[in-house]
């Protein structure tokens, strides 16, 4: 088993007297990234900065491998953990390379000037975050993404042990999301870093986290690798989520569906459907769907998005009842939607439903 790089043992965190969370019980290994989800408010940056010591627990310890946290001096914390937080800062009238050099601090000295070693790992931060071009540049002249890599190129500048950060992807668009997350994954395979960080981003915590925690109202309501944790139930109750959906396939959010009878059969299929559901979504149109199999890409948002779903059983063909039933919606609807333009075996059903559509005049291509 890998060495455990840091644990907070009934960790109780919050502000002044008042606790927030408590009963928190969490292990960081080196490569792996540990990802803190939850809706706002519930302590996630509590959490990060207690753990980071920036404000004191009100229970229970943290430990940096075998020792306390709050016997650390700043120097020597330094050198184990290093911070990238929500709130946006500026170093004052500094280069993007002066900047990065900041986070030699703990080994420059009182003077703080950079040896030859300390350059080194100032362009080698550089360089593994991509912003080596922005080295003379001002960094109060340049872009959200653009900063969030520098302050990351900083932060491991320290040459940590463990990574803490607050919404790192917060004020990025949807390219440098990607690119910072790149980073990061590589950052945690090369070095070997042990990461701690909070995300309201779903789908991206999914695929780039080892080890999920949940943070509710109540406090810590589970956790577990991302297969465990991202699922409609668990999700549903941990958001509260009341309009809409949480699809565990995709890890993606749906609105909810327009309320009332099916005005519009949709048939669908091979994905061809799901951006049809949407744009009837959008209108409040509601809508049936069929006859969508249940291994289908469509399926996940004809079942968060339609009035009425005929699905069939993955690989069977579609058996004749629900052929029929989806007449009968055809018969109550005003308008018939095909998105497909070719059918195989297993949804031959589906080609005599759109000609039957077309026979009655509601077919809309």
């Amino acid at each position: 088993m890998q060495d455990t790089v840091l644990t907070a043992h009934d960790l109780a965190v919050g502000y002044g007297s008042e606790i927030l969370i408590d009963n928190i019980r969490i292990s960081l290994h080196p490569g792996k990234i540990v990802t803190l989800i939850g809706p706002n408010g519930a302590g996630k940056s509590t959490m990060l900065k207690t753990i980071s010591r920036q404000i004191k627990p009100l229970g229970g310890a943290v430990f940096v491998g075998r020792e306390e946290l709050a016997s650390f001096k700043g120097e020597e914390l330094a050198k184990k953990m290093s911070l990238l937080m929500t709130v946006r800062t500026d170093p004052e009238l500094m280069t993007c390379r002066q900047a990065v050099g900041a986070g030699r601090y703990p080994y420059t000295g009182r003077l703080g000037i950079l040896s030859p070693e300390d350059k080194r790992a100032v362009a080698e931060a550089m360089e593994l975050t991509d912003v080596t071009d922005l080295a003379d540049r001002d960094i109060s002249r340049i872009s959200d993404g653009q900063r969030q890599r520098v302050m990351l190129a900083r932060a491991i500048c320290q040459e940590p042990r463990i990574l803490v950060l607050d919404e790192p992807t917060s004020f990025l668009d949807i390219r440098h999301k990607l690119k910072l997350l790149d980073i990061l994954r590589r950052l945690v395979r090369e070095k070997g870093l042990a990461v701690i960080m909070s995300m309201h981003e779903l789908d991206m915590a999914e695929r780039i986290s080892d080890h999920v925690i949940c943070v509710g109202g109540n406090g810590i309501e589970g956790q577990g690798t991302p297969e465990e944790i991202f699922t409609n139930e668990r999700i549903t109750a941990l958001y509260g989520i009341e309009k809409g959906s949480f699809e565990e396939r995709f890890c993606t959010a749906e609105l909810a569906a327009p309320e009332g009878e099916p005005r519009v059969f949709v048939i669908g299929g091979n994905g061809r459907g799901t951006g049809v559901f949407r744009r009837l979504q959008r209108l409040d149109i509601p809508f049936a769907a069929g006859v969508v199999h249940e291994n289908d890409i469509d399926f996940p948002a004809a079942r968060a998005l339609a009035a009425r779903v005929i699905s069939e059983k993955p690989f069977e063909p579609i058996s004749t009842e629900n052929e029929q039933a989806a007449r009968e919606l055809i018969d109550s609807c005003g308008q018939v939607i095909c998105c497909l333009d070719s059918f195989g075996r297993a949804n031959a059903a589906n080609g005599r439903l759109r000609e039957y559509a077309e026979k009655q005049g509601k077919l809309r291509r």
